[in-house]
């Protein structure tokens, strides 16, 4: 099992307040003829007015390596196959990125970047590490 991220469990208290149900951690998806694939959390929200469950799996990043450009190309990675994974093996979880919120304002914004996000598809979850909550969703 791989190691969690520094901020593994300041987003793990986030979702939850945010109402969120951790179910998996880590969220196991199982890959035939290879190792296990592992996303940092699973978490389910029952949504009253709907009377249906949303499913989400979360990949958290810090990006508090040397390069951010270097740390954005693996997570981006990293999400593109486990969202393919998703997809065949568990269609109704959405999956999110989840990035503190000082490398949001500072990398996440320059339009190249955005331009990459927004084409790759890739949702967002922007949260504060020290208060350990969510500030943005990012669809």
């Amino acid at each position: 099992m791989p190691a969690k991220d520094r901020f593994h469990e300041a987003v793990k208290v986030a979702l939850q307040k945010d109402g969120w149900t951790i179910t998996d951690d880590p969220l196991t998806i199982p890959i035939e003829r290879l190792s296990n694939l592992y996303i940092d959390l699973g978490a389910e929200k029952l949504l009253v007015a709907e009377r249906k469950g949303q499913k989400i799996a979360v990949e958290v990043k810090s990006f508090l390596g040397a390069s951010t450009l270097s740390e954005f190309h693996t997570a981006l990675g990293q999400c593109l196959n486990y969202r393919y994974a998703l997809e065949d093996t568990d269609p109704d979880r959405k999956l999110y990125l989840a990035v503190p919120v000082s490398i949001y304002d500072n990398f996440f914004v320059v339009p190249f970047i955005q331009s990459v996000i927004q084409r790759s598809q890739t949702r967002l979850i922007v949260y504060d590490p020290t208060t350990e909550e969510i500030r943005q969703w990012l669809n």
